[in-house]
This record gives structure tokens, C-alpha cells and sequence, in this order.
């Protein structure tokens, strides 16, 4: 089976006249702020079926921080979870434990909901 190529996206770029131009690959990666300058919520919320999850929100960074921090606080919560949509979500009501995980870290974090 052969395999397909990546296509690079250049941004809307089509064709450009300059011959000194070159492409720069303008990503929309936001640049990671310092666990000191993040300003992170935990809140609680409840799905179908009465179930619990606990979610961190409030991260600016990359996606590879975020996950690495999301990798973390399952470790230490010794519970399941994922990283979507720039929220951290971990199994049932952790949110003391994800609290001091996060104190021990350095990150500024407030407890948000009832």
C-alpha cells in the first residue's frame, strides 16, 4: 500500500511574485505561559447516569504542555480521563487532589461552581 503524502498548509497562500520570499509557517500554537502566570479552574461537572468528572480549565499553551499536564494529574489522581478541547477531564471528584497537585507545581488555580 503506498503512502500518502502530507500536504503542507500554506496559510491561503496560492502563488506569490517576490522571488525573495520564503514561506514561514505561521502555526497557531499559542506560546506556553509559566505555571506562575496560568490561571486555571477546576470545576466539577455531571454526566448522564449521575457520573462525575472533574475539569481543569483555563490552560494557555501548547497542546503538548496541556496533554502533559492533563498525563500528570491522571497519574497522580489515580483515575481515567482525557485532554479535549483545550480542558482537562478527569474521573469522578478530584478536585481537592488536583488542587494541591497543582499548588506543588506552581500554578495559581481557583475551584469554580457549586
Amino acid at each position: 500500500m503506498a503512502k500518502k503524502k502530507k500536504k503542507r498548509d500554506f496559510g491561503g497562500m496560492v502563488y506569490s511574485t517576490d522571488p525573495d520570499y520564503t514561506f514561514d509557517d505561521f502555526s497557531d500554537e499559542a506560546e506556553t505561559l509559566p505555571p506562575q502566570q496560568q490561571d486555571l479552574r477546576i470545576k466539577l461537572e455531571r454526566y448522564k447516569g449521575n457520573k462525575k468528572a472533574s475539569v481543569v480549565t483555563g490552560f494557555v499553551g501548547n497542546e503538548d504542555d496541556l496533554k502533559a499536564l492533563g498525563k500528570l494529574l491522571k497519574t497522580k489522581c489515580g483515575g481515567g480521563g482525557s485532554v479535549k478541547e483545550g480542558d482537562i477531564i478527569i474521573q469522578g471528584d478530584h478536585r481537592e487532589k488536583i488542587g494541591q497537585v497543582l499548588k506543588k507545581e506552581g500554578y495559581r488555580y481557583k475551584l469554580s461552581g457549586g
